[in-house]
């Protein structure tokens, strides 16, 4: 996907640079009407440059001399511009080319080769965007999270609290952050009653990964089934929502075990999770089922993908969000 959206941002800056280009040019014409001394003016310096290139190549032995007289002869010429401009209130830069990043002058790449900081920025941004998740994680992250709302006493018959749970949950989603590229990290399945924390952490890894530039894509399953309905039975015109399930770099799947349950589903489901585990492309679900119920719900082919593949995180204790403010 990084590939589309690369060449996509790189067309942006094509056309950043041809609009500079076009208001240098309206500009030029202007201060050329307004002031024809400098128009005069740049086209000697215009001249000059051409006279010193072909003297470099034609009498090489001869262009250091003629270079520190040219040099000269510019910079001369270059104070009666400055002065003509000043003097009709016209400012200095008034024609120089305009960049909205003057670091890598639009172009997205720096002289050393590398990204500039503006190209990372809109990456992440077209991240977000494509996430479904903009607005919600500017609350729901980890630096938001808050580990009291959650009980320090015993819980039914569990080794640990509710705090000490989602301790060990916070951790082990903040591994699967920091070791996210290694294909040895296993994907996440949080499953529970509704009111834990399920939907809140997965955001929080969302948004550590799209800080991070990654492409992170969230559904509900009830969604999720929608838009491969869409593809496969009303020939949807949307296919790039359709393939982004497949390629994004995160998928998170929210509440799986809310949509219509059927051969359908239980076919794309298995292709989907199959699939993005055969390319390494990790996974979020979260689910207020068990893991016996999802194995009565979905076939064996699914169930043993989720045994296998993922981490099996239980959420338990109780229902925190009529505490959050």
């Amino acid at each position: 996907m990084f590939r589309q959206y690369t060449k996509e941002i790189l067309r942006e800056y094509d056309r950043l640079r041809q609009q500079s280009e076009d208001l240098k040019k309206q500009r030029q014409e202007e201060v050329y009407r307004r002031v024809p001394g400098i128009k005069e003016i740049d086209q000697e310096i215009a001249r000059l440059g051409l006279l010193l290139s072909k003297s470099i190549i034609e009498t090489p032995e001869d262009s250091q001399q003629l270079m520190d007289r040219i040099s000269k002869e510019m910079e001369r010429l270059k104070e009666d511009r400055a002065m003509l401009l000043t003097e009709n209130n016209i400012p200095l830069n008034y024609l120089e080319k305009v960049y909205q990043c003057e670091h890598c002058k639009d172009r997205g790449f720096l002289k050393n080769g590398k990204k500039c900081s503006c190209f990372k920025q809109r990456l992440i941004d077209r991240a977000y965007n494509l996430s479904n998740l903009n607005n919600t994680l500017e609350k729901e992250n980890f630096h938001n999270f808050n580990i009291d709302l959650f009980s320090s006493e015993s819980y039914e018959k569990e080794e640990l609290t509710p705090r000490q749970n989602m301790m060990h949950l916070l951790n082990t989603s903040e591994g699967f952050v920091m070791n996210f590229e290694d294909p040895q990290t296993k994907n996440l399945l949080f499953y529970g009653p509704t009111g834990l924390g399920k939907t809140y952490l997965a955001n929080c890894v969302a948004k550590a990964l799209l800080d991070r530039g990654y492409i992170v894509i969230y559904q509900t399953s009830f969604k999720m089934i929608e838009v491969l309905e869409d593809l496969r039975f009303r020939r949807s015109d949307n296919k790039e929502e359709y393939k982004l399930l497949f390629e994004a770099d995160l998928l998170i799947i929210d509440d799986l075990g809310a949509e219509l349950t059927n051969s359908f589903t239980n076919s794309e489901l298995f292709n989907l999770v199959n699939s993005r585990i055969l390319r390494e492309k990790k996974i979020i679900i979260s689910t207020n089922l068990s893991p016996m119920e999802l194995a009565e719900r979905y076939d064996d082919r699914i169930f043993s993908r989720l045994l296998a593949h993922f981490d099996v995180l239980k959420f338990y204790g109780e229902d925190i969000r009529w505490e959050k403010p």
